[in-house]
């Protein structure tokens, strides 16, 4: 682990250490509350070191907390303390490796308890308010709540208020004005308050968070992974120096192959793991989907890190309408049905309370049973990796739940309705009575929103008109040239 700032370097002397054993490194935090007892000094979980002062060069104390956040993963908490010029200092950094892929978080504050979310916020990770149109960039980690993060802003711009008042009036008043916004957004009366506004996190090294509730309707708390670019990668030092010349010599060495796709074949291309970046190769087969489209199954496999990864992609012009589908599951069959799920398709079970938003899990091409095995495996992974003390029963309770209700779903003990709502029309649920109509199946066309719209880029795509513009554009050139 690096040092911070304002620690010492490696080999600093180490006056107070103590460490937790063994595989019990990262405790939960009710496990390390419970063992932190001030008359037992040998039972402390705590770590202190000596370390140097950034302020005033003097020695000061560095303690660390190894702790395990429900929901999330491993982190380490840092706090620095100096006693000669009181200078404080605390920080969060991730324990685990970076992740595959980045993630974005958008969680929409509608009321004053979701003040109150646990975030965790990575030193790679930029914070976003757009009802403020203020950005937090990338800087030093923090573990704190959606209040502590604004507060943390207010706090800042309100030190030198008095100060601008004197000297620089006019930038006095419009900070003002900007910290009247952010004391209504963090108002606790919901009647005087500035909800709903939003928080978004966009981390990519993927080691950032804030805390789902089970409650949570869909688009209240958003989670979406995606591919680094190679700009990304180099700025978490992940691209080693060779890398930019093997990349080059790929791309020169296809450059001028002419393939013709054909089905049932596998196709292998060389590409870059997204995980250490590193050469990988990518597996790509065409497969026709009966009474749907043609879909490629794309396979990611790399022989450095062990990364694995899978999706499907659909192509084709973009409908008009969206398209919704509905299948009643009574019978154990029903759970072999062959399901496309497109990164652009929501899917909802009402009667366990499942409802994944657009972009989660990306797009998979399975079973029924296969999908709610893969819902089931990942989210569990996520919210009960550690056993922690720190939650609460009545939470873990309706968790467990849950769970139990998509297992029996998952193992079709239970009626229940599947629910695919896909703005692109781009995946499917198979028909066993194809090609008559399925009685327990409903296929719906709808027409989307301007919000989906926007969402999915359309709203800035021209589909008429182009060739004239591209023609005006070419003779303006043209006549440019010739002047």
């Amino acid at each position: 682990m690096p040092f911070l700032e304002n620690e010492a370097p490696a080999g600093a002397e180490v006056t107070d250490t103590t460490t937790t054993s063994g595989t019990d490194l990262f405790q939960s935090v009710g496990a390390a509350a419970e063992a932190t007892d001030v008359n037992n000094d040998e039972d402390r979980v705590v770590d202190q070191i000596e370390s140097l002062c950034m302020n005033c060069h003097e020695n000061g104390t560095t303690k660390l907390l190894l702790i395990s956040i429900p929901f999330f993963r491993e982190v380490i908490l840092m706090s620095f303390e100096c006693p000669h010029c009181h200078f404080k200092n605390s920080e969060v950094q991730a324990a685990g490796e970076i992740q595959p892929r980045g993630v974005k978080y958008t969680f929409q504050v509608e009321k004053p308890n979701d003040l109150q979310r646990q975030v965790v916020k990575s030193d790679s990770c930029t914070c976003r308010f757009p009802a403020l149109e203020l950005e937090i960039p990338a800087q030093r980690g923090q573990l704190t709540t959606v209040e502590g993060l604004l507060r943390g802003v207010l706090e800042d711009i309100e030190t030198d208020q008095e100060k601008r008042k004197d000297v620089d009036k006019e930038n006095y008043y419009k900070l003002e004005a900007f910290l009247e916004k952010v004391r209504k957004m963090l108002d606790e009366d919901a009647s005087t308050g500035a909800y709903p506004w939003t928080l978004e996190l966009d981390d990519p090294a993927g080691n950032s968070w804030v805390q789902p509730v089970i409650e949570d309707l869909r688009g209240k708390w958003t989670r979406t992974d995606y591919p680094r670019t190679r700009e990304q990668n180099e700025a978490l030092s992940l691209n080693p120096d060779e890398q930019p010349e093997q990349k080059q010599e790929i791309s020169t060495l296809n450059a001028g192959d002419e393939v013709e796709i054909t089905k049932d074949e596998v196709y292998s291309f060389p590409a870059s793991c997204p995980n250490c970046t590193m050469h990988a190769v990518t597996n790509m087969k065409m497969v026709d989907i009966p009474h749907f489209k043609e879909v490629v199954i794309m396979s990611t496999v790399c022989d450095h890190c062990g990364y694995k990864s899978n999706e499907v992609k659909t192509g084709g012009a973009v409908p008009s309408r969206g398209r919704r589908i509905t299948l009643k599951v009574s019978e154990p069959e029903d759970l072999a049905r062959d399901i496309l799920k497109s990164e652009t398709c929501a899917l909802s079970i009402p009667e366990i309370k499942l409802d994944l938003t657009p972009g989660t899990l990306g797009g998979r091409f399975t079973t029924l049973e296969g999908l709610l095995a893969q819902v089931h495996d990942e989210l569990r992974g996520r919210i009960f990796e550690r056993e922690s003390d720190s939650m609460e029963p009545a939470e873990k309770a309706r968790w467990e739940g849950f769970f139990g209700g998509l297992v029996a779903a998952k193992e079709g003990k239970i009626p229940y309705t599947v629910i695919l709502e896909d703005p692109l029309a781009a995946s499917y649920l198979q028909n066993l009575y194809a090609p008559d109509p399925d009685p327990n199946m409903i296929t719906e066309d709808y027409d989307r929103t301007e919000e989906q719209n926007e969402d999915l880029g359309l709203n800035d795509m021209v589909t008429e008109g182009y060739e004239d513009e591209e023609t005006k554009e070419a003779g303006k050139k043209e006549g440019e040239d010739k002047s």
